[in-house]
């Protein structure tokens, strides 16, 4: 017997179980979308190297460590990379197609993304993220905006009191360059108390010592200089007008000021929403300002802002919060059961009329015959709340059994009626 080929490490197959559940969540959340004027993006999974290189920051975890890189085929041998994230493909995209300059986008994507590392539950080497960037406006409205959507999802989910908002400003470039002297120089009288990961970024990338979770460095950094201290007038007055615009609409938040972010092209604002609920891996949705992105990669100075969820980890939040939010993702709103010789040709013509009367309606068909009983058994595992019943009687007579599968009430109704007495019994 041939060996069985199974699907790579990390990377998993969703079966229709699961992908109802996916929809039912994306649709919530895109309709919410919708309702702040967003509109999709859909970008490539395969970018040029460098643009990932440039945006992300060369000395970051994900380029140095976790990126699927491969040389591309041809005279030219181009360097390729699957998608670590997507914002630097939608600022390639906007650059591109002109879409930025003088201009304001509100663009989503929802999509696969791929990062080397130890897959573990939530976390995997394909993963998909849902994300929102938001280009050419500048002030701190927008910002609160985008967390204000946020926030309107959780309740939409019925998650809200589950997650919970930290918020930081981490300045301009020059104000955290300033920082960043200050917190070597601490790091270095310190050096034997780091734990490896930081001495590795202690040069290269010292921010990220700030949110290591290694809690001997976290009560080492107690004593570090402060980021606040050291940030420019107009980031200061940006982060309060964020923070006031938070308060007015009663959104609750952290002050966190070791929150950076693992990725070069952030400044001013930085947010993540956390759980409690999924154990360590604690973050389902994070982002921030970009100002200095579109122009490090070729275009004209734009402010831009975003956010990105990992769509594995908020499924498994909804399930584990909130299993009532996806316990409806029945396949079927009506199935139709038949009986007799001629019945399989009647059934298959009276399913396309009530289509065509009710398109929106999900009706499954019997196939392969079967005793009544077995009909209404694969009825209730498609979920469905109503069993059409179609033997030869009712051809003759022009009519059709309709029975309510939960209350067990079965009443005749003529075929020319049937579309409307589907309307009252589904609501």
């Amino acid at each position: 017997m041939a060996q069985k080929i199974q699907a790579i490490r990390g990377m998993n197959d969703y079966l229709p179980a699961d992908t109802r559940v996916w929809q039912k969540i994306e649709n919530t959340l895109k309709q919410i979308l919708a309702g702040y004027g967003f509109s999709e993006i859909r970008t490539p999974i395969v970018e040029h190297t460098p643009l990932f290189q440039r945006a992300i920051g060369e000395v970051t975890d994900v380029v140095e460590k976790e990126m699927y890189t491969f040389t591309d085929r041809g005279e030219d041998a181009q360097s390729l990379t699957l998608r670590p994230e997507n914002t630097a493909g939608c600022v390639r995209a906007g650059i591109e197609h002109g879409l930025l300059y003088n201009q304001e986008q509100r663009l989503w994507y929802l999509g696969p993304m791929f990062r080397y590392e130890r897959p573990q539950k939530g976390r995997y080497r394909q993963f998909h993220q849902l994300g929102a960037e938001v280009f050419g406006l500048q002030g701190p409205d927008i910002d609160a905006e985008l967390i204000m959507l946020t926030a309107r999802w959780w309740k939409a989910l019925g998650i809200a009191e589950h997650v919970t908002l930290e918020l930081n400003s981490i300045g301009s470039l020059e104000a955290r360059a300033k920082y960043r002297e200050a917190l070597v120089a601490f790091l270095e009288q310190h050096v034997d108390k780091l734990d490896e990961d930081c001495k590795r970024r202690m040069y290269s990338n010292p921010l990220r010592v700030l949110d290591s979770k290694n809690p001997e460095i976290q009560t080492l950094l107690n004593d570090a200089p402060e980021l606040f201290d050291y940030l420019d007038d107009e980031s200061r007055a940006h982060f309060d007008g964020l923070c006031a615009l938070l308060d007015a609409v009663g959104i609750t938040y952290r002050v966190n000021q070791r929150l950076v972010r693992g990725l070069d092209y952030y400044n001013r604002t930085v947010f993540e929403w956390v759980t409690s609920a999924l154990g360590s891996q604690g973050t389902v949705c994070a982002g921030g300002r970009y100002d200095g992105l579109v122009k490090q990669l070729g275009g004209h100075p734009t402010p831009a802002v975003g956010f990105a969820m990992g769509m594995e980890r908020m499924i498994l939040l909804v399930q584990a919060v909130n299993p009532e939010f996806v316990a409806d993702t029945n396949v079927a709103d009506v199935y139709l059961a038949s009986f007799g010789e001629k019945s399989q040709s009647a059934a298959l013509m009276l399913a396309e009329e009530i289509r065509d009367q009710l398109p929106t309606l999900r009706l499954m068909t019997n196939h392969g015959n079967g005793n009544f009983k077995k009909q209404l058994g694969r009825a209730d595992k498609q979920g469905a709340k109503i069993a059409l019943i179609l033997g030869e009687d009712e051809i003759n007579a022009g009519t059709v059994a309709v029975k309510d599968l939960r209350s067990g009430e079965q009443t005749i109704v003529a075929r020319n009626e049937l579309a409307q007495q589907l309307t009252l019994l589904l609501g």
